[in-house]
């Protein structure tokens, strides 16, 4: 299961947007464990990185809207 964080990269390189040198040695443990690839200098999500972006989005958007049940 990932980290709260590790997801948050997930979601910055599905955004396009740019992450903290700091963060290259979590990016490159999300590329072993095939959430990430690198294509030349950019990342991309593989479709399981994409699946986890997506079922966190999904998650946020149901907890925003709870039943009135």
């Amino acid at each position: 299961m990932l980290r709260d964080d590790q997801i948050a990269i997930l979601y910055d390189i599905a955004q396009s947007i740019a992450f903290a040198d700091d963060k290259e040695g979590e990016v490159q443990t999300l590329i072993v464990e095939g959430y990430v690839v690198k294509d030349g200098d950019l990342y991309e999500l593989t479709e399981m990185g994409l699946k986890v972006v997506e079922e966190h989005v999904s998650q946020l958007s149901s907890s925003d809207h709870p039943d009135d049940g």
